[in-house]
């Protein structure tokens, strides 16, 4: 692994570094194997990123678990650069390393050195095994199945023996023996099997078995009193020894005492309890009581007046320990029980001092067969061949790896050390997961989440408008997150709620629902009508208000009128009616006349203003009141579309971008496409459902043509012109003649 000290300041390179500006932003240019090999002296603050996550991206794991050489999970400078040297060091023209083709051709690898020398013959092996040997190249498929790959070898270098790995019928058996015993290890061919440190654990269990019984062999008159049979009686006589014991020292505490014997036996109550059960042999509270009736100096009785729920083992005792130590016999005293426990005293002190207890299954006789010859050996041998291809084992490993390298490695330098992919539009960027489609749009920038909250405390920094999107597929219970940015259109049924469809990397469709919204200005058209948008919202919900103030008020006094007109009805003479009272109406009429009359003066000053304008001067007002409406929001919109930046997003999952990555008003439009007519395609105009219109357009222009007559009136302008008419009559008439 190259190291790469941070803090040092980097020494001038001969390489001659090329850079390219997309996005508003200098990029390096990486075109061929020079370049790459000179990633080692490329200032660090000239990279893209500095480290990035191992999982959560649109890139085989794979490759990136062979970089993160570490396994800490993050991918960083030095790492990157390592594997760059190395993949270069494994081909004949490192050139290659840059056409991310997905076979590498066998031709292709470097076999002056031994370590590609090595990596070339594993190649072949592979190719082999999987019967492929006319192949002239190896794909990334073919290294992915080891268990394939070794399926048909006996050996793998990874120092684990099956039991075919020999064709002795008893070494087979060995090694099943010790993977019964002792258990197994995963080969590479993935089957179990057994590597040394397995095989010296079972063979050093077994001696210590065989010792362990030579120990009882030795003095097997008192540790084997009944030979082979010893185990099956000791397992007798240890079932029911608690039982008996208890027997006899109640016996004994009766001769000391007589008045013992009734409490020692079981009340009359607790019989009378059991009399209202069901009861078997095997009941629970029968088998607690004593073994048999407990009285002073009584032996115990074998067969008759015997707790019925320790008959069976009572009589396993019988047969197994009694006859055969002591003779057939009804009833066992307490002398004959001490004696019988003495016999088993040598037996259970050799027990304690059991060893090798894994291999016992197999029995001492199996145990000693196996100890017997030079089985062990024989299979330390097999594993000694096994470990003996361990080179050319692992260099299947760098075969795989070389694979994923050739195919992937340049296409992560160009999201790592620039974001040539996420710029140039030719191909998806390892973190854009896919395309959400939702409202007549199609959103290319969508990035993983694991966490919404978290990732969205530092993703609105990027001034980009955001929908989190929960995924979820009806044929599976898998669910994911994602981010998506809009960055073209309009934000007006953008909802929480609102449903779309997002289609990942693999062509998988996802159904996806709105769970959270990050706002920020999409576009300078949505910035320029949202004032009016907003005027109008506010005219519309000051109307529904009022509506619903009057409707609520209407039906108050509709009620109230309904609950008073019966007792109007009974209690009093109807009222005469009221008579007109014009001066009560006369300051209403009065005061809709001066409102009427001030919303004429507002509207005759606006318009003899304009009209008192110049021609060429009348589009500059125009314009100047819609600068004036429009213009504040348009500017603050575009500020604020200046400053997206890609950075906060990546950096929320976990990424340390090293660079301001802008996103502009025109790379914005291409990563959020509208719906739009293909071109060429033809259109018709006439809707069956449309509604019926009125002339509404002429009903204003009369409208307005009454209003700027209304003003010209006010103003004299009419009364000037009709003045002017008399005059003209006036001129035309000859004058009298003077007196």
């Amino acid at each position: 692994m190259v190291n790469i000290n941070p803090l040092t300041k980097w020494s001038a390179s001969s390489h001659r570094w090329r850079f390219f500006r997309s996005g508003g932003l200098d990029q390096v240019r990486l075109e061929n194997s020079t370049d790459l090999l000179a990633l080692e002296t490329l200032d660090q603050k000239l990279w893209a990123a500095l480290s990035c996550p191992t999982r959560g991206l649109a890139f085989d794991n794979k490759t990136l678990d062979f970089i993160d050489t570490n396994k800490d999970g993050r991918i960083r400078v030095p790492e990157i650069v390592a594997a760059v040297q190395w993949a270069c060091a494994m081909l004949k023209n490192p050139d290659d390393l840059t056409l991310s083709e997905a076979a590498l051709p066998l031709s292709a690898i470097n076999d002056n050195t031994p370590e590609g020398k090595q990596l070339l013959a594993s190649a072949r092996q592979i190719l082999k095994n999987l019967c492929k040997d006319h192949h002239a190249a190896i794909s990334a498929e073919d290294t992915a199945d080891t268990a394939k790959i070794f399926a048909h070898t006996r050996f793998n270098g990874d120092g684990i023996v099956l039991p075919e790995a020999s064709d002795d019928a008893s070494l087979q058996q060995c090694i099943q023996d010790i993977i019964a015993c002792c258990g197994s290890e995963l080969d590479r061919s993935g089957e179990n099997g057994v590597s040394r440190p397995l095989v010296e654990q079972f063979f050093k269990a077994a001696r210590a078995y065989s010792q362990w019984w030579t120990l009882a062999e030795s003095d097997a008159a008192n540790v084997l009193p009944l030979a082979d049979a010893t185990e099956m009686a000791a397992a007798a006589f240890k079932a029911v020894q608690p039982k008996v014991d208890d027997f006899f020292a109640r016996c004994r505490l009766a001769a000391f005492d007589a008045r013992a014997a009734g409490p020692l036996n079981r009340a009359k109550k607790e019989y009378v309890a059991l009399a209202q059960q069901l009861l078997s042999a095997s009941v629970g509270e029968v088998a607690d009581f004593p073994l048999a009736k407990i009285e002073a100096g009584r032996a115990l009785p074998l067969s008759e007046g015997l707790n019925p729920a320790w008959s069976n083992a009572i009589a396993a005792l019988c047969a197994h320990v009694t006859q055969p130590l002591l003779g057939a016999r009804d009833q066992l005293t307490d002398k004959e029980w001490a004696l019988l426990t003495a016999r088993f005293q040598a037996y259970e002190l050799w027990l304690t001092k059991k060893d090798g207890a894994t291999v016992e299954r197999l029995g001492l006789a199996r145990v000693r067969a196996l100890l017997a010859g030079n089985t062990e050996q024989r299979i330390l041998d097999l594993i000694a061949q096994d470990m003996a291809l361990e080179p050319e084992a692992n260099a299947i490993v760098a075969v795989d790896k070389l694979v994923h390298f050739y195919r992937d490695l340049f296409h992560l330098l160009n999201n790592f050390v620039s974001l040539r992919d996420f710029y140039s539009g030719k191909s998806k960027a390892v973190f854009q997961a896919g395309t959400l489609y939702l409202d007549g749009r199609s959103c290319e920038l969508c990035i993983r989440v694991d966490d919404v909250a978290k990732h969205s405390a530092l993703a609105t920094l990027s001034r980009i408008y955001l929908a989190y999107c929960e995924c979820s597929r009806p044929d599976s219970s898998e669910k994911i997150t994602i981010a998506a940015a809009f960055t073209a259109g309009d934000s007006d049924q953008l909802m929480t709620g609102r449903n779309g469809v997002f289609y990942d990397r693999a062509g998988r469709d996802w159904d996806a629902v709105i769970i959270k919204i990050i706002e920020h200005p999409i576009s300078i058209r949505q910035a320029f009508w949202s004032p009016y948008k907003r005027i109008g919202r506010m005219v519309g919900e000051q109307i529904e208000k009022l509506a619903s103030s009057r409707d609520k008020t209407t039906q108050d006094q509709a009620a109230a009128a309904i609950a008073s007109a019966g007792q109007k009805l009974d209690g009093a003479k109807a009222a005469a009616p009221v008579p007109f009272d014009v001066a009560k109406f006369a300051g209403i009429f009065a005061a809709i006349g001066l409102a009427v009359g001030a919303l004429g003066t507002a509207f005759a000053s606006i318009v003899t203003g304009f009209l008192g304008l110049k021609l060429w001067q009348m589009p500059l007002a125009l314009v100047g009141l819609v600068l004036i409406l429009s213009g504040p929001s348009m500017l603050i919109a575009a500020l604020k579309l200046r400053q997206r930046n890609l950075g906060p997003l990546l950096d929320a999952n976990g990424w340390a971008v090293n660079t301001r990555a802008k996103i502009n008003l025109v790379f914005g439009r291409a990563l959020t496409d509208i719906a739009k007519l293909p071109v060429g395609s033809e259109r018709s105009l006439e809707d069956p459902f449309a509604e019926k219109t009125r002339p509404w357009g002429v009903y204003l222009f009369l409208l307005a043509v009454a209003l700027l007559g209304l003003v010209l009136w006010q103003q004299g302008h009419i009364a000037k012109w009709l003045n002017l008419g008399e005059g003209i009559t006036t001129l035309s008439t000859p004058a009298e003649p003077t007196q």
